[in-house]
């Protein structure tokens, strides 16, 4: 993906390559939209998960961790914004759900739009792309402006989930445990997880565990990177141990996943 152009990926496409595709927790370097118009599933953004359904928006500002389970067959797009984008993008995560058929209609066209125009080489191309990309933003800047700050705003349990994504994000590849995590956030490992587990279902260890073993899956699969390098790029003390690890996780040892991924 293009970290410096807009593009439009239905979903189908996206979660091709395996479950732990969507479902792992991962980030991207670019703002992410991502548009649910049929099928329903669970979709856990900085930590907090949430039911999704048909007509749910979900942005993803750069670097957010996330992840989602799929139940059946789930379409949408997902745009990919540039980094540089001009307009003036959301700042936090936001999952918009759209009841109203005419506001359905007008974000599945705007997309269309962006579609479209990206499919083309036509004059002025780019530029067209950036204009298109610009009427989409403030459409879902008017759409969050309708809603209460109690609909926008995390409670202090998903803040902090939030900040601890946001660490782990940071620093997952520096081999720091969940204690590092919450001396850093100023709260014991039991409360760090407990919240976690208030938000999402799962264990401060298992969000760290789930965002390692993505990105290992990820170079395992997508480069030629030695396993013993990707353990040591990875944190892990050994690629003995990294190799147990993976397979506890996984099912498969490094070398297995990379034959048949």
């Amino acid at each position: 993906m293009t970290p410096s152009a807009i593009r439009v990926v239905p979903l189908p496409r996206f979660a091709q390559g395996g479950r732990w595709r969507t479902e792992a927790m991962r980030s991207y370097s670019q703002p992410v939209l991502i548009w649910f118009t049929k099928g329903q599933g669970r979709i856990t953004v900085a930590g907090s998960t949430r039911g999704f359904g048909p007509h749910n928006a979900v942005f993803l500002p750069a670097g957010t961790m996330h992840g989602f389970e799929m139940s059946g067959q789930v379409f949408g797009s997902l745009v990919y914004f540039p980094r540089d984008f001009s307009a003036d993008l959301p700042s936090d995560p936001q999952h918009l759900r759209f009841r109203d058929a005419h506001e359905q209609a007008e974000l599945t066209q705007l997309i269309d739009n962006l579609q479209r125009e990206a499919e083309r080489e036509m004059p002025g191309h780019d530029r067209a792309l950036m204009a298109h990309g610009g009427l989409l933003v403030v459409w879902l800047e008017r759409q969050m402006a309708a809603r209460s700050d109690a609909e926008l705003r995390p409670d202090k349990a998903r803040q902090l989930t939030a900040a601890f994504t946001a660490l782990v994000e940071r620093d997952f590849r520096s081999g720091k445990l969940v204690h590092d995590y919450a001396a850093e956030l100023g709260v014991t490992p039991t409360h760090l997880s407990r919240v976690c587990n208030s938000a999402c279902g799962r264990p401060a260890s298992a969000i760290l565990a789930d965002r390692v073993h993505y990105e290992a899956r990820r170079l395992l699969s997508e480069t030629r990177t030695p396993v013993k390098d990707i353990a040591r790029d990875l944190g892990f003390t050994s690629a003995a141990y990294f190799t147990r690890a993976f397979q506890k996780k996984t099912g498969k040892t490094p070398s297995g996943f990379r034959k048949t991924g």
